[in-house]
């Protein structure tokens, strides 16, 4: 396997709800796996990326939003060994408690640096102790677990590695988009599994009675799934899944370099492209690759939680060139759409 397949396919990842408050539970749950005991406080510290993409979003099976209740239904209920769906089996129980231990201030956030590197610090405290867990740089990459005053876990940062240009930089443009043209396409099929996840998510909003936007965009476009309208078709099938994310229902997005958003963006609007021009499953598959390997170069330079809105300016600059190239665009087209993206849209700020 290539090292641009395995990179990609190590990145890949299944993630319900918005990516941070899923983090945030994530990391809550693995502190209560070694605690039992009535919940005294909980701390969550986060860097300012992860506090802000936290605020106000949605939370699967949960009526409320933000790192509070996160945190929260991640003590109440969460599942660790699920990772970023680590909320997938909380009930309405599990989210009358959460909401309780938030109104007697049992649990607190506050930002920990300004900083896109992401970081996430629960210290919890219960009737048997006290256990502190720390995630860096990924989202589920734990770095530190203390329990009672026991380090049972710490990782050494290498400052080399830390330091040394990411493996995607050390190829250009150019031979980026050889890979994703020359590659066997049995050795990149996997990437067909984020269109099946998310659109399943799609189905699930436009199902939904909480959702707005779907039904707007699905009236706007003649009132199908697939019309004859590509940039109707990918504004329904990719702002639809992004809305049902976001407002937290149930079912995961597949995430790319740790955001569902970003996953969602890489992917629905060429499977758009793909059913109205007919073209072949391993045409998808190696635009979908050529997505995500532009997507994860952009997003190794600015952060992956950083200020800027990694949806236009990584994800959908990813998607625009592999769109350009499913419809003919030659080496020189794709490198116009990139440049015409970045001269457009950079500088675009997330509002989380």
């Amino acid at each position: 396997m290539h090292e641009l397949t395995a990179m990609i396919r190590a990145d890949m990842k299944p993630a319900l709800g918005v990516t941070e408050p899923g983090a945030i539970a994530f990391c809550t749950a693995l502190a209560k796996s070694y605690l039992h005991g009535e919940l005294r406080h909980l701390d969550i510290r986060m860097n300012s990326g992860m506090y802000k993409n936290a605020f106000t979003c949605g939370i699967p099976h949960s009526q409320w939003v933000g790192a509070a209740h996160a945190a929260a239904l991640g003590f109440c209920a969460g599942k660790p060994e699920k990772g970023l769906e680590a909320l997938s089996d909380i009930t309405a129980e599990d989210d009358k408690t959460a909401h309780r231990y938030v109104e007697e201030k049992r649990i607190t956030t506050e930002i920990s640096e300004i900083s896109s590197r992401i970081y996430i610090q629960a210290t919890l405290n219960t009737t048997e102790g006290e256990a502190v867990v720390s995630i860096r740089d990924s989202h589920t990459n734990v770095t530190f677990i203390e329990v009672n005053g026991s380090i049972l876990l710490k990782k050494e940062e290498d400052e080399e590695a830390a330091s040394a240009s990411p493996l995607i930089h050390r190829y250009t443009f150019r031979e980026l988009l050889e890979f994703a043209q020359t590659v066997p396409p049995s050795e990149i099929r996997f990437v067909l599994e984020a269109h099946r996840m998310n659109l399943t998510l799609f189905h699930e909003g436009l199902s939904s009675p909480r959702t707005v936007f779907s039904k707007r965009l699905f009236a706007m476009n003649g009132g199908i799934e697939i019309s004859n309208d590509e940039r109707r078709t990918a504004s329904l099938l990719c702002n639809g899944a992004i809305e049902a994310r976001v407002i937290g229902l149930e079912q995961p997005a597949m995430s790319i370099t740790g955001s569902g958003a970003h996953g969602i963006i890489a992917t629905l609007p060429l499977y758009a492209v793909y059913k109205i021009n007919r073209l072949s499953e391993e045409q998808l598959c190696r635009a979908t690759m050529l997505s995500y390997l532009i997507c994860t170069c952009i997003k190794e330079y600015s952060g992956r939680l950083s200020a800027f809105c990694g949806c236009g300016i990584a994800a959908g600059t990813g998607m625009a060139v592999a769109a350009c190239w499913l419809k003919g665009g030659d080496s020189n087209a794709l490198v116009g759409t990139l440049n015409n993206m970045a001269s457009s849209i950079t500088g675009m700020i997330c509002d989380g």
